[in-house]
């Protein structure tokens, strides 16, 4: 049988030919990677050699050129790339002669179906339109004769290169403007669920801007797994288009799986890993060229100004020392002369906290020389484990710091136990970041907040190895106890400290997930958190370290209500822990507004809402936001209340972020007690503008009293709206949480979240005729945690066998 390689040698002109050949080229697994791209371009140089021949001739054509440029020119030809081509020709030709000879070339590469970027000009034009097109400019950098004649070929490569080096100073800070806009645009690929192999920042479109700066020979980037990285990312791109059939360069949640199964990988998360770490290369490899390119720009501009003021003497590079053997020199972190990398282990360590502390990069060059280090003893000296934590506490410019050590490996030389969560992928869309950049941006966050406990260095240090379990079977807190408390002793902590690190990791998510998901008012509650956390001190800690992870998981992981629950919860538990007497076991109104409209509510007889926006606190000088809405319902205790309340703000298109149902007690003017039912609910429009209240009273009287068929109404919007293929979420799953409290049972619901789903609980439980006591909801992205706690009609707990019903006729409602 003919091979791809036979056919390059003499193929066939005719375009079956030609796609014959490629579609076997395709599909031969045995070659893959840069040999296919680059036997796919010499198949498409071969066909395109016999068309432009063959038409030259026809046409009467001398002194004309195809041109390939782009990715073609650098025979990167992925399955559906464009052929990005240039007819080139010095003006000897008529215009007539010149336009038959492209149609000739052009509409046999149109009939294939593939996509074409052309372009016809003189070496004069070409010049002209690139120093017009800073992107057209790009492409010719890549200029690849392919037949015809080859001086215009030559001589427009010549004078391209001639004008993008002399145009440097210009052209330079342009082309980095444009890299950061697409970065804006399109995000940093290393962090992104569903990546743009080539827009995003680390990406192909990046790749190609470094080998533009190298050509301009002003600087280069670093080139240590800079051109593995580039493989990486187009190897799977040729596997994306393979597995759609389509020209796309995003790499979809559903075709991750077809994609790895191609390239060999194990499965999507691995593959994510792998274009992560790709990217993460390229983006740093483009941080240290950008930062180098604007050092020499400012250099040059100053220069004339320097030789004016010395009389011409070149002047010494100023060294201001930053820590023993560290120095800043042009804006960046060097070792100074007397450094002695070989002998001085905690070096490396001290050179990056006095880089961090001083807000200044560190040199690329510094860091492969700090690889060289010997290793530290364990467990640290002293002093190493200190500017550790000088380190984790800078801030912000601890991540470029982190990310510069990443990039010689030294992190998994400090810690081995890092190399596991490293470009780790969280498929949950709450998370900004990959698990590693997450703990790094947690202990960021956590540094703004050192003030506020007593020892700011175990803190750090666990928000650093909060996650450090993530990847290791089982609840990634569980798994990371032991491992934190491994590195706290390898780094020099005592005992005692490593055991708080250890409890910091284990218990990292208890406030947060105790605080919105259960009954703060049962002392069962704070109970079971103050025996989990043991001591004032330790609680502190984890306070502050719960707010960090927080705020460095995403903008939807934290708020101003989230953070007032957790604040109440410590309040209790440090109470609790100091001996004081537990709250009292019935809930009461928290505030004015509640108190209003509880005694509106009792006097009335029925529902009273207040709506209103809740601004987050002004940060310096700007002005409060409003993040949310605030739904505050009262109304008598009564059967259905969840369920109706729920069902109307679903019929309203408003979002429940998150809600709380709690029963309080109020005295009548009779001097008797009565119950009143407070609904508090932070909502948002999912379009359009926020209902009126009035509007919102009026369906709620009206679904209480059973005029207005909400199951129905829901129903016959979900069936005129069905869901989309390749959406289908995990089924939902309801819990018994037993122990959680003494005076109620509590049952869990984990789902997906979905328009109604509160209202199918509300009308299960009513189904189960169990009175709900108190409801706690919180929503997570796309996921949900609801956690009510129910009892008998008459107050009691539930049996065990009655809480397993219920919970099993409230997921039997959520799957149907």
């Amino acid at each position: 049988m003919t091979t791809p390689e036979q056919t390059t040698g003499q193929p066939d002109s005719g375009p079956s030919g030609y796609a014959a050949a490629r579609l076997r080229l395709l599909h031969e697994k045995a070659r893959s990677g840069p040999p296919r791209r680059a036997a796919m371009a010499r198949l498409t140089d071969d066909w395109l050699h016999a068309l432009f021949t063959a038409a030259a001739r026809e046409a009467g054509v001398q002194g004309a050129a195809l041109v390939a440029v782009g990715g073609y020119g650098r025979a990167e030809l992925s399955p559906r790339s464009d052929l990005d081509l240039l007819l080139l020709h010095d003006g000897s030709s008529d215009a007539a002669a010149i336009a038959a000879l492209a149609d000739r070339v052009w509409y046999p590469v149109w009939d294939l179906g593939l996509a074409l970027d052309h372009s016809v000009r003189t070496t004069a034009e070409a010049r002209k339109t690139a120093g017009q097109d800073l992107k057209v400019q790009l492409g010719l950098l890549d200029a690849r004769h392919i037949v015809g004649d080859p001086a215009p070929t030559a001589a427009l490569r010549t004078a391209v290169l001639a004008d993008w080096r002399n145009q440097a100073p210009k052209r330079l800070p342009e082309l980095d403007e444009l890299c950061r806009e697409r970065a804006e645009r399109q995000g940093e690929l290393q962090f992104l669920l569903e990546p743009d192999l080539k827009e995003a920042r680390g990406g192909l479109r990046d790749a190609t801007a470094l080998r533009a700066v190298a050509a301009s020979w002003l600087a280069d980037a670093p080139r240590e797994g800079l051109a593995d990285a580039r493989r990486a990312l187009l190897d799977v791109r040729d596997a994306l288009h393979l597995t759609t059939g389509r020209a796309t360069d995003r790499l979809a949640l559903q075709e991750q799986d077809g994609v790895a199964a191609d390239l060999g990988i194990a499965d999507a998360d691995e593959l994510l890993r792998q274009v992560y770490e790709a990217a993460r290369t390229v983006s740093y490899a483009s941080d240290v060229t950008w930062r180098e390119v604007n050092r020499v720009l400012r250099s040059r501009a100053a220069r004339p100004r320097l030789r004016a003021l010395l009389g011409g003497s070149r002047p010494a590079p100023e060294r201001t020392p930053l820590a023993e053997g560290v120095v800043e020199q042009d804006g960046e972190a060097v070792l100074a002369r007397t450094a002695r990398v070989d002998r001085d282990a905690a070096l490396p360590l001290r050179a990056a906290a006095a880089a961090a502390q001083s807000g200044l990069p560190i040199s690329p060059y510094v860091v492969r020389r700090l690889a060289a280090a010997r290793p530290l003893p364990v467990p640290w000296p002293a002093a190493a484990r200190e500017e550790f934590v000088t380190l984790l506490g800078a801030g912000e410019p601890t991540v470029a710091v982190w990310e510069a050590f990443e990039a010689e490996g030294l992190i998994t030389r400090l810690i081995p136990e890092w190399e596991r969560v490293r470009c780790r992928p969280q498929r949950n869309a709450v998370h900004t970041w990959t698990v590693d950049r997450h703990l790094v941006e947690t202990a960021v966050e956590a540094s703004a907040l050192t003030r506020r406990v007593s020892r700011p260095d175990l803190l750090l240090v666990a928000a650093l190895l909060h996650d450090i379990g993530k990847g290791l079977p089982g609840d990634h807190s569980t798994a990371g106890e032991p491992l934190a408390r491994s590195v706290a002793l390898r780094i020099g902590f005592d005992r005692a400290d490593a055991e708080v690190v250890a409890t910091l990791v284990r218990h990292h998510l208890l406030l947060v997930e105790t605080a919105t998901r259960r009954d703060l008012d049962d002392p069962a509650t704070v109970s079971s958190v103050a025996e989990k956390v043991d001591s004032l001190s330790t609680l502190e800690l984890l306070h502050a370290l719960t707010e960090a992870d927080a705020l460095a998981t995403g903008p939807a992981a934290w708020s101003t209500w989230r953070g007032s629950l957790v604040t109440d919860l410590v309040g209790r538990v440090a109470a609790a822990l100091a001996g004081k007497a537990p709250a009292a076991p019935r809930p009461v109104v928290t505030s004015a507004e509640q108190e209003r409209l509880a005694v509106e509510a009792l006097r009335t007889g029925g529902p009273v809402l207040s709506l209103h926006a809740q601004p987050e606190p002004p940060q310096e000088d700007d002005e409060p936001e409003p993040v949310g809405v605030e739904l505050l319902i009262a109304l008598p205790d009564r059967p259905g209340v969840l369920p109706a309340a729920a069902g109307v703000l679903a019929l309203h298109r408003l979002t429940v972020r998150a809600a709380d149902l709690r029963t309080v007690e109020l005295p009548t003017a009779l001097g008797e007690v009565s119950d009143v039912l407070l609904l508090s609910w932070r909502v948002a429009a999912a379009y359009g503008s926020l209902p009126q209240a009035t509007r919102l009273r009026a369906d709620l009287v009206r679904a209480l009293d059973g005029s207005l068929d909400i199951r129905s109404r829901l129903a016959e919007r979900e069936a005129a709206y069905p869901r989309r293929r390749g959406t289908q979420a995990p089924p939902p799953r309801v819990a018994v949480v037993p122990g959680s409290s003494e005076l109620a049972t509590v049952i869990e619901v984990r789902a997906q979240d979905a328009p109604g789903l509160l209202h199918r609980i509300g009308w299960a439980l009513e189904e189960a005729a169990v009175r709900v006591r108190s409801a706690h909801v919180s929503t997570l992205g796309a996921n949900v945690v609801d956690t009510v706690y129910v009892t008998r009609p008459d107050g009691a707990p539930l049996t065990s066998g009655e809480a397993t019903t219920v919970a099993k006729m409230v997921e039997e409602a959520l799957r149907g």
